[in-house]
């Protein structure tokens, strides 16, 4: 299953290139589908503290995408001519429409101006993609890669790749699906889930454990539940909530011995 939203968000992979000293270098990112365009201009030195001088320059960025870019953040990481890197910096874009371009200025505190420069955008970058997610019936817990995210129906923001959203409520059986973001989602999307009702018992013990299978009998001090034809005794403080469904019982006709004929008897 798969919502429809989208973007745009970048993976945690690096781009880097060398330039000459005094030289602009330009980026894009990524490399395969290029959606940004980063234009450094030529580092200055603006002075110098514990061995340590600033170094400046004047970055263009471009949205070369047809989708507004809401918010971004990327970090830049410059590296010495023998490729040891020596400074990193970062700085944010916020509502770049499409084919539009910012100035912004990146600051390094390095010994040297940068030889090379590597530009990443962490997963997520964007804040991520905003998804509704609804159940049938609605009111169950949601949960995302294991993580609580409230009551149906809710928002979620969903970072790009694959997710697994599990949902319970009470008197109903768990639901759970698969979800894949991809970088070219629509944003605003939903998916909905149905939860079907409980066709056997549930017994939810206090470390968390959920038993499915059929009450055979309680007391006050146990419970016998058989899961997959094999029987169970749990003490009743293990026991944290239960769930009985409904069971139809069908009545049996009575059974009536007959006599047995006097024809078949033994002759005296």
């Amino acid at each position: 299953m798969k919502g429809r939203c989208c973007i745009l968000l970048f993976v945690s992979f690096i781009v880097s290139v060398s330039f000459a000293k005094d030289a602009t270098i330009t980026l894009v990112w990524p490399l395969d589908k290029p959606a940004v365009k980063f234009t450094f201009g030529k580092f200055q030195d603006i002075g110098g503290y514990a061995g340590l001088n600033t170094y400046v320059c004047d970055v263009i960025v471009q949205n070369l995408s047809d989708k507004a870019m809401p918010r971004a953040s990327f970090t830049v990481y410059g590296s010495d001519k023998n490729n040891v890197r020596i400074a990193d910096g970062q700085f944010t874009v916020s509502d770049l429409n499409p084919q539009q371009q910012v100035k912004l200025r990146l600051q390094f505190n390095a010994p040297v101006a940068p030889s090379t420069l590597a530009i990443s955008a962490a997963k997520g970058a964007l804040g991520g993609i905003l998804v509704r997610v609804l159940s049938v019936p609605p009111g169950a817990q949601l949960k995302v890669d294991g993580q609580d995210e409230g009551t149906t129906p809710v928002i979620v923001r969903f970072s790009v790749g694959n997710h697994t959203l599990n949902l319970t409520k009470e008197g109903y059986a768990p639901g759970s699906t698969p979800l894949d973001v991809t970088p070219d989602e629509l944003p605003g999307g939903s998916i909905t889930i149905e939860l079907g009702g409980l066709s056997r018992d549930s017994v939810e013990l206090r470390d968390g454990t959920l038993l499915l299978g059929d009450v055979i009998s309680m007391s006050l001090t146990s419970v016998v539940i058989s899961t997959n034809g094999k029987e169970q005794m749990l003490d009743r403080n293990q026991v944290k909530k239960m769930i009985l469904v409904e069971r139809q019982v069908t009545q049996q006709p009575v059974v009536i011995l007959q006599p047995t004929p006097a024809s078949s008897q033994s002759q005296k």
